[in-house]
């Protein structure tokens, strides 16, 4: 099976063009961890129940809230191509939840 690739411009994760159409601009795309669940990325000491913790080292992915899929960021910024990782259920918790509780804050 051929590995799903996203359009990516240089080494630059906030320029994907995930495989289903979404960009940044477009509906969003969302810091996460290995499991594909969305990050906090605030310095407030109280991290929303929903969100997972930022990872300590740094191990960081872009989820699509669209589609599920979900890319790794070091993999983007070593090498300039945006394979898909891996997919998560959007339409589920926690990942479902996670994504309402990240659009939240950043309202």
């Amino acid at each position: 099976m051929d590995t799903e690739t996203a359009d990516v411009t240089g080494h630059d994760v906030t320029t994907i063009t995930c495989v289903c159409g979404n960009t940044v601009s477009r509906d969003g795309l969302i810091q996460a961890n290995s499991q594909g669940v969305p990050v906090y990325a605030g310095a407030n000491a109280s991290i929303p129940a929903e969100l997972a913790q930022w990872p300590a080292d740094e191990d960081l992915y872009t989820l699509c809230p669209s589609c599920g899929r979900v890319y790794r960021d070091s993999v983007i910024e070593e090498t300039g191509t945006a394979p898909v990782a891996f997919r998560v259920d959007v339409t589920v918790s926690p990942i479902a939840e996670a994504i309402r509780a990240h659009w939240n804050l950043s309202t």
